[in-house]
């Protein structure tokens, strides 16, 4: 078992910071929001710091989950930040969906420092966090991945290195893009279900035994039909990664039409109110689209 700690107590950081505790790891952790950093420490024991510095001093694995990329710059390499303490040959390892060329600032940064490091976004959202059944994608060194990887089997049901550092965070970026052209095919086709009069239920029900099934339809499409969003992945978040995704392809010349007309979608859902809404509300963009036309 492992001295760790782990920095940002979000709706994904908190429960995986907690598994990191049930498996028998040793955690201090650090929230900006020190109620927050309290309430963990109530509800799972551990430690809590009050800078970044304080939570890594120490520490064999330093694991980070926050906003943006400043967010992760603030506390790995700000003048509170981890990396100011870590010891030599200690890991930090950013679970942070952020840009590829910040993973590998990162790294370069970490290795001036003796340091090692992985960037490892993850998917499956609150609930998989809560579960400990998290996908997550790894960029980084072979070496500096074995070592943390038994510490991340805490909340991973898949966990692999992809490549060398900023790897990770690419193969998030695929995993958004797939995901925003799924949200969107999924809500065409129950608006247009309902609009030709059929039960969309049954609808489902039949589709998802088939080639058109996802994880989407198994597990939105009910909240989706009875017009609920206040869950999930907030869409805000959403155009955060789709802007990567879409930075990133201008830089790699990849045509991304579908990503950045979803985009364009989520902005429409923003000015709706939606800016917290779950992504699946690119369905209520398109009922509201037909009761404006009624």
């Amino acid at each position: 078992m492992a001295r760790v700690a782990f920095l940002g107590l979000g709706v994904m950081g908190y429960p995986m910071a907690g598994h990191l505790l049930k498996k028998g790891h040793e955690v201090t952790v650090y929230n900006r929001t020190t109620a927050k950093a309290d309430a963990w420490v109530a509800e799972y024991g551990g430690k809590r710091a009050k800078i970044p510095a304080e939570a890594a001093a120490g520490a064999e694995i330093v694991f980070a989950c926050v906003g943006r990329d400043d967010d992760v710059r603030e506390v790995a390499t700000g003048r509170h930040g981890a990396f100011v303490t870590m010891s030599k040959g200690s890991i930090f390892v950013d679970h942070t969906t952020a840009s590829a060329a910040l993973a590998r600032e990162l790294a370069e940064e970490a290795h001036k420092r003796s340091l090692g490091f992985v960037d490892a976004p993850v998917s499956g959202g609150e609930q998989g966090a809560k579960n400990g059944a998290l996908t997550i994608m790894c960029g980084g060194a072979e070496a500096d991945y074995a070592r943390a990887e038994p510490a991340m089997s805490a909340y991973a049901r898949q966990c692999m290195r992809l490549g060398p550092a900023g790897s990770g965070q690419l193969t998030k970026m695929v995993n958004q893009i797939c995901i925003a052209g799924l949200v969107q095919a999924l809500s065409e086709g129950l608006s247009f279900a309902r609009a030709a009069g059929l039960d969309a239920e049954k609808v489902v029900e039949v589709i998802s035994k088939g080639a058109a099934q996802s994880w989407q339809m198994e597990n939105r499409h009910k909240t989706m039909l009875a017009n609920h969003f206040e869950h999930g992945f907030a869409v805000e978040w959403m155009r955060k990664d789709l802007g990567i995704c879409l930075d990133e392809a201008r830089r790699n010349g990849t045509s991304l039409p579908v990503t950045s007309l979803v985009d364009q979608f989520y902005a429409e859902v923003e000015q709706m109110g939606g800016r917290r809404w779950d992504t699946s509300s690119l369905y209520a963009r398109l009922e509201s689209h037909k009761t404006a036309r009624s």
